[in-house]
């Protein structure tokens, strides 16, 4: 009973904005603009309307096929009328329906359906709201990576513009964007940033790499981000023993989804030979000492102020990494 009421109110407050022919409406007539095309579209709309009253459950589902629809509509429509047929589209839309449809959203619809398009496929794990956000973006690889990042970790339309504003994408490695391009297989260091952002909320002036260690404690939720998927925290200064002396790990990690333990070290330097042994050390105790065999091997992300490319070159072990650090 409440469904019927709320499906005759919608339709009573629709139909109060039909009953007269107004002068708008004459207008569009009198410049022989076919309606067919019109017609559709405030048909595709308000069945969404309608639906999105009595079928909460599907709203997403209905809003990805009802302005992909409306997008190929006004796609056709300006190619046969001229462009200036989607504002009156919009007015005539805002009149007969009593929702705001402004030129800009019906021109996210019509490009939300040319992205659709080129993609040759529609993620039912995205809102509308979160491909709308990629809309100003050309890159499709760059487009297919966010994609994948808002399916793999759940990111809301928020988290999802932070992560754009940060230039995640284009602070990935060369040899992972091809990865992404090829679709071949990743592993636990691809994802990486490369500089990392870390926030200076207190804008430490001097520094050293107990204040760098600081400022990744205080935001270790977004630090972990900054390395990629399934990164979990262990400990900070996490204490092994060599001989009779006890060395300190600056951060201990684990990824999940890899099944491996992460060490990193902070560096407020230049990268520097003796840094690679360092780590190289930590994690092979990691390894002989804390790791199961069902485990795989520890990984190292030294971060450092400037790198070295040919000390990593030369490294002999290539699970270590090197990424530089920015404060924001």
């Amino acid at each position: 009973m409440i469904l019927k009421e709320q499906i005759a109110q919608l339709n009573l407050s629709i139909c109060s904005h039909l009953v007269h022919k107004n002068e708008h409406d004459v207008a569009i007539i009198k410049r022989g603009v076919n309606m067919n095309y019109y017609n559709e579209i405030k048909n595709e709309l308000l069945n969404n309307e309608i639906n999105r009253k009595v079928k909460n459950y599907s709203i997403n589902r209905g809003d990805l096929n009802t302005y992909y629809n409306v997008g190929k509509l006004l796609l056709d429509a300006g190619k046969n009328y001229g462009e200036g047929i989607i504002k009156e589209y919009s007015l005539k839309l805002t009149e007969d329906l009593n929702i705001k449809y402004d030129v800009s959203s019906l021109n996210k619809m019509r490009k939300f359906y040319i992205l659709i398009k080129k993609l040759a496929t529609v993620s039912p794990n995205l809102s509308y709201s979160h491909y709308v956000e990629l809309l100003p973006y050309d890159d499709l690889n760059k487009i297919r990576y966010y994609i994948k990042i808002i399916r793999e970790q759940n990111l809301s339309v928020r988290q999802l513009r932070e992560r754009l504003k940060s230039d995640e994408y284009e602070r990935l490695p060369e040899s992972t964007k091809n990865k992404i391009i090829n679709q071949d297989e990743s592993n636990v260091v691809d994802f990486v940033k490369n500089p990392i952002k870390i926030k200076n909320a207190n804008k430490y002036t001097i520094f050293s790499e107990k204040v760098l260690q600081k400022l990744i404690l205080e935001d270790i939720e977004n630090f972990l981000e900054e390395l990629g998927n399934g990164f979990t925290f262990i400990k900070s200064e996490y204490p092994i023993k060599l001989g009779n002396r006890y060395n300190y790990i600056d951060l201990l990690l684990y990824n999940i989804k890899y099944r491996c333990y992460v060490v990193v070290e902070l560096k407020i330097t230049e990268l520097k030979k003796e840094h690679t042994g360092q780590i190289m050390t930590y994690m092979n105790y990691i390894d002989k000492n804390i790791k199961t065999i069902e485990e795989n091997d520890t990984v190292g992300i030294i971060i450092c102020k400037q790198d070295n490319k040919y000390v990593i070159k030369y490294c002999s072990d290539d699970r270590i990494i090197a990424r530089e650090y920015e404060l924001v």
